[in-house]
Order: structure tokens, then C-alpha cells, then sequence
């Protein structure tokens, strides 16, 4: 009985930060599709040819108007490197896509506040711009073609199916018509609900797992891991520590905010926390599926020069941060509600579910399962792909 009583407690608290957190999930997923219904894949590849400052910019920007899956960000920047894109600019892309999406910091606003988003925002940038000086010091040409070789090798990992798909509109008129047409609000629903599918399994063991946490972990644990009150050695040690926590943990996107809340709440420091939420590219998983891509060197390559990135730009954020005046003082990080009370999370929510159920009913009825069934799948051939290399979801004037 006492055993249940626990991992009642815990899905207990995890059931409560869903529900702390769903209206603003849906509100970032929301204006996730808006902008990836009017965006085009299509010459993305060749705008992102080479490494020059401009370039690295481009992939950024495109990278935070695609998708929120670490998995299917991964696999696009493959796609994006098979088709003729540099091998620093897709990881570049990589980077934008699951540290610079708009769903990322309404979470990371809600439950840690927006100092962290902030961080996060410009820690992202800073991170690639580490991570390009790391690429142009340490990577070798011979090293690229044996990633190349062994990414036209095509082998398989996760979310293929999601990265290849490119549900954007197309046709004639302002982009504001091409939204608000039937063709854009299918394909806004068809982003949304597929999204949806491609983190959900992230968001839920993210929940589950910051339950647990917060359930059995006592606080005195975490500020003795993270040498919470001993100064200068708590703000060197958080984002060393951070991102292992996260590589360990097996949960990316945006699944492992509500985990960052707790360890927010238990000491790290705030250039941990920051670093903690970077490391989403680093788990296990992930790893391995570098590894199919581009081999055991590459992937050893990819680990070292991440991991030091977010380390140092942990560094930067807690230094410039504390220079600033901007780092919270106080450890109260939106981790649980008392209760689930009607209030305003409760009016946005049930808004925001009958929103996402109006999404749903579109996205039935315009031949969506079929399309959810490829997500996880291979995409299709290079060879026999069409001129921009994805499957559309384009059919009778609606997409």
C-alpha cells in the first residue's frame, strides 16, 4: 500500500504539470504549424551550401520554423546534408530546430520563468556560433566524406517518415491568403496534429519521470549533487554535470523542461539548467542514431564538440546573466500546482482543446491517418523523390 501511495503521489504531480503546462504547449504547437504551413522546404539545401556566418545564420533561422522533435530534426539535418548542405550548417539547422522553437520557450517561460527563456534564446545562438569555431579548428575533411559515404548509405532511425514530409502551401496570393485558405488550414492541422505525435511520447516520459523526481528525491539530494550554496564551485559544476543528467535521462524536446524545473528547484545552477535543456541532441538514443548516420567517428566528433559547447555556453549565460542582474534569486520553479483548480490554466486549456480538436477533426477527414502511419517510417529514395526531395501532403487543392 505504501508502494502505491508513492507512484500515486507521482503520477499524481505528474498529471498536475500536464495540466500546468497543456494550453501553453498547444499555443506554441500552434504557432509552430502557422509558420512551418507558409515555409518551404523546397532550395533549402542549397541556401545552406557552406559555413560563412550568413549561411549559419539561415540554417538558424529555418531550423526554429521547422520541427520540435529532436529525432525528426536529426534526420531532416541528414537530408539537409545528403542534398548538398554543409555538414556545420545542418548542425546548425539541428541546433535552431530543438533549442529556438517558439513552443520551447512558452514552456520554459511558464515553468521556470523568463529569465530561462531568454537564456535559452540567446545561449541557443551562442551555442552554434561555439560549435562553428569548433567545426572550422577540428573537423577534418577526410572525416565529412566518411560521415557523407555513410550517410548515403540511407540507414534508417527514428521519425524518417515526419523529417521528410513538407506540409507547407504553396500557389499564388500573400501569404496571409495562402493561410487562411482551405489548403493552409489543413496544412496547419496536419502540422499540429503530427507534431503532436512526434513529442508526445517524449512529453510523457518527460512528466513521468520529473514526477518521480519531485515525488521521491528529497530536495537535500539534489543540493548536495549540485553543491547548492558553495558559490563559485555550484556555478562550475552545473554545467559540467547538467548535460550528462540529460544525456542519461533519454528525454529530449520539449519533454525535459519540467525535468529542468526540478532540478532548478534542487540547486543546479542557472548556467546548468541552461546547458541541461541544450543536451536534448545528446541522449542515448540520439547518440545511436548518429552513429547509423555518420559513423562511430563522427558521432564521438559530434559528442565531444556538443558537449563542450553547451558546457561553455552554460559558462557564458552564468556569468553575462549575473552581470545583468538577471538570474532568479528565488528556486520556484513552477513544478507542481497545490491543486487543479478552475483558473485561468483551466479556461486556457479547455480553449485550447476544443482548438486541437477542431485540428484533429481536419485532420481525419483530409486523409491524415495515412500520413500519420509514415511518420516513423523510411522516407522514400533520394532516386526517386521528387524535385525537393519530400513527400508532400498535397492532394485536390488542399494540403
Amino acid at each position: 500500500m505504501d508502494l502505491l501511495a508513492q507512484v500515486g503521489r507521482a503520477l499524481s504531480m505528474s498529471a498536475a504539470m500536464a495540466w500546468g503546462i497543456l494550453w501553453a504547449l498547444m499555443l506554441g504547437f500552434s504557432l509552430s504549424a502557422i509558420v512551418r504551413a507558409v515555409v518551404r522546404r523546397q532550395d533549402i539545401a542549397r541556401l545552406l551550401g557552406d559555413d560563412s556566418p550568413r549561411t549559419l545564420g539561415t540554417a538558424t533561422l529555418l531550423g526554429a520554423a521547422s520541427s520540435s522533435c529532436s529525432y525528426a530534426a536529426v534526420a531532416l539535418a541528414r537530408s539537409l546534408f545528403r542534398k548538398g548542405a554543409s555538414f556545420t550548417a545542418a548542425m546548425a539547422f539541428e541546433i535552431g530546430s530543438t533549442n529556438l522553437v517558439i513552443e520551447l520557450g512558452i514552456i520554459i517561460w511558464l515553468l521556470l520563468g523568463w529569465q530561462f527563456t531568454l537564456g535559452e534564446f540567446v545561449g541557443g545562438v551562442i551555442m552554434i556560433v561555439i560549435i562553428a569555431v569548433l567545426f572550422r579548428l577540428f573537423l577534418k575533411p577526410r572525416l565529412v566524406a566518411e560521415a557523407q559515404a555513410q550517410a548515403d548509405k540511407g540507414l534508417a532511425g527514428s521519425m524518417e517518415g515526419h523529417a521528410a514530409m513538407d506540409m507547407s502551401v504553396g500557389g499564388e496570393g500573400t501569404i496571409w491568403h495562402r493561410l487562411v485558405s482551405p489548403a493552409g488550414f489543413t496544412s496547419v492541422s496536419h502540422v499540429f496534429v503530427m507534431e503532436w505525435a512526434a513529442v508526445l511520447r517524449d512529453i510523457v516520459v518527460g512528466l513521468l519521470i520529473a514526477g518521480a523526481v519531485a515525488a521521491w528525491i528529497p530536495t537535500t539530494f539534489w543540493q548536495q549533487f549540485f553543491f547548492e550554496g558553495h558559490g563559485i564551485w555550484t556555478a562550475v559544476w552545473g554545467p559540467i554535470i547538467g548535460p550528462i543528467v540529460a544525456i542519461l535521462s533519454f528525454v529530449c524536446s520539449v519533454g525535459n523542461v519540467p525535468l529542468a524545473a526540478v532540478l532548478w528547484n534542487g540547486g543546479i545552477s542557472f548556467g546548468g539548467v541552461m546547458s541541461f535543456i541544450y543536451a536534448d541532441l545528446l541522449i542515448l538514443p540520439i547518440l545511436n542514431i548518429y552513429r547509423k548516420y555518420y559513423g562511430r567517428k563522427m558521432m564521438l566528433f559530434i559528442l565531444a564538440t556538443f558537449y563542450s559547447a553547451m558546457v561553455v555556453t552554460g559558462y557564458v549565460i552564468e556569468i553575462v546573466f549575473g552581470v545583468l542582474g538577471l538570474v532568479p534569486t528565488e528556486r520556484a520553479a513552477t513544478v507542481v500546482a497545490a491543486s487543479i483548480s478552475w483558473n485561468y490554466t483551466s479556461v486556457l486549456n479547455i480553449v485550447f482543446l476544443t482548438l486541437a480538436a477542431v485540428f484533429l477533426w481536419r485532420f481525419f477527414s483530409t486523409g491524415g491517418m495515412e500520413m500519420l502511419h509514415k511518420m516513423g517510417g523510411a522516407p522514400p529514395d533520394p532516386q526517386t523523390e521528387g524535385a525537393s526531395g519530400h513527400a508532400h501532403a498535397t492532394h485536390d487543392g488542399q494540403a
